[in-house]
């Protein structure tokens, strides 16, 4: 069974950084992709960036260079650096990772995508 640990989040001043991690274990899933959202109670998940299995990014026009997004293959992990927070960077952020998973009664490989369970990010100014 594959499993998503998010972590990384917390609560900081504006001005300084974090690095949001989403770890992979289990089921033989390897981590290729990943897309990174966040959401503010009572608005709509939005996605701030969007990461492709050779590592090309994209990301939201908000973001504006603060943030980085990479992949070690290594650790089946994804990670997600924030830069210079403002408070309206406040929300919670999840991960969407995407990769190959064994499909053993088709025998063959598909595409899967799961959900971090959210890591929150409060910024005060």
């Amino acid at each position: 069974q594959v499993h998503v640990m998010e972590s990384g989040g917390g609560s900081v001043q504006a001005g300084e950084y974090l690095t949001l991690s989403c770890t992979v274990s289990g089921g033989g899933f390897s981590v290729n992709s990943a897309d990174w959202y966040r959401q503010v109670p009572g608005k709509q998940r939005e996605l701030v960036a969007s990461m492709s299995p050779d590592l090309t990014t994209t990301y939201a026009d908000f973001v504006r260079g603060r943030f980085t997004a990479s992949r070690d293959r290594a650790k089946n992990s994804v990670y997600l650096q924030i830069r210079d927070l403002k408070p309206e960077d406040t929300a919670v952020y999840y991960c969407q990772v995407g990769g190959e998973l064994f499909v053993v009664s088709e025998s063959r490989y598909r595409f899967h995508q799961y959900w971090g369970q959210g890591t929150p990010v409060t910024v005060s100014s």
